[in-house]
């Protein structure tokens, strides 16, 4: 098991400046950094790749920004658009050393809204195909893409693990994945370390954040169950800490962060790390 910090915590958006913070993240213990990357012309890929290396971290996953005008259940405009930007990111990808694409790709975040049935059918075979494309192409690239469910103040489309794997079985690609998200289950998941057990093998990622969108292990999470489900699915896979903080105005706006809920972005990461170590089989 490895253990990353997700970029948005100090960056936002990304670019090749914002490699400075890589020897920080050495320094505080972290096996790999995952890149959140709002636009793929905002680096050289062979630029972050070589600070990774300077530094001795792998960057394991690629996180998506799904914003306005990036929806897979939008007008044609925005399904398009949203197609080029995953596909940018699944060649990007490889060469930052990763084989994995992860995030709520499947909707614009922040859409939200109740529809008739009809109408969500409707939404969902056309998520359906659009995602079979694109887990088509991520194959070609030996890359998985990983599906984040989001609580319901960020999406109607997909809250739960259920919902998750319900897409992934309508697709029908071993492409695709599950990204769960502690923060995000604890809003929606009736007990979210059973959903950590339904994943089983599908799970490809796990993001770690306190239930106030703070430090692991500075809330009221049930870390020790999360733990034991992930060890009874013999979990494979990577652990990265996700929390937003005041200092990154777009994100935090983005996130509803109004406050600053811990000392300080280092505290999160540095506690945050310490923490889950401790409990890591």
């Amino acid at each position: 098991m490895k253990f990353g910090i997700n970029t948005y915590l100090f960056s936002s958006p990304f670019t090749n400046e914002s490699t400075s913070i890589f020897p920080q993240f050495k320094s505080w213990g972290f096996d790999f950094v995952e890149i959140a990357l709002e636009d793929p012309a905002h680096i050289d890929p062979h630029t972050v790749r070589k600070a990774l290396d300077d530094n001795g971290l792998e960057c394991r996953s690629v996180c998506a920004a799904t914003g306005p005008g990036r929806d897979l259940r939008g007008t044609r405009k925005d399904q398009v658009t949203a197609i080029e930007y995953v596909e940018a990111l699944i060649r990007i990808a490889p060469v930052l050393g990763s084989k994995l694409v992860a995030g709520p790709i499947y909707s614009a975040v922040g859409r939200a809204e109740l529809v008739p049935e009809d109408q969500k059918r409707k939404q969902w075979e056309l998520v359906a195909g659009n995602l079979k494309a694109l887990a088509d192409f991520a194959a070609k690239h030996d890359v998985k893409i990983a599906i984040e469910p989001l609580n319901r103040y960020e999406t109607d489309f997909i809250n739960t693990c259920d919902q998750a794997l319900r897409m992934i079985d309508n697709v029908g690609s071993d492409a695709l994945q599950v990204h769960l998200d502690t923060f995000h289950m604890n809003l929606e998941e009736k007990d979210p370390a059973q959903a950590i057990r339904k994943a089983g093998h599908r799970l490809g990622l796990l993001h770690a954040s306190g239930s106030d969108r703070g430090t692991p292990g500075n809330d009221q999470i049930n870390w020790d169950r999360i733990f034991a489900a992930l060890d009874a699915i013999h979990y494979p896979g990577d652990i990265v800490i996700e929390s937003f903080t005041p200092d990154v105005k777009v994100i935090a706006k983005a996130a509803s962060i109004w406050r600053q809920v811990e000392p300080s972005r280092e505290a999160i990461a540095v506690d945050g790390l310490h923490f889950l170590r401790s409990l890591a089989f």
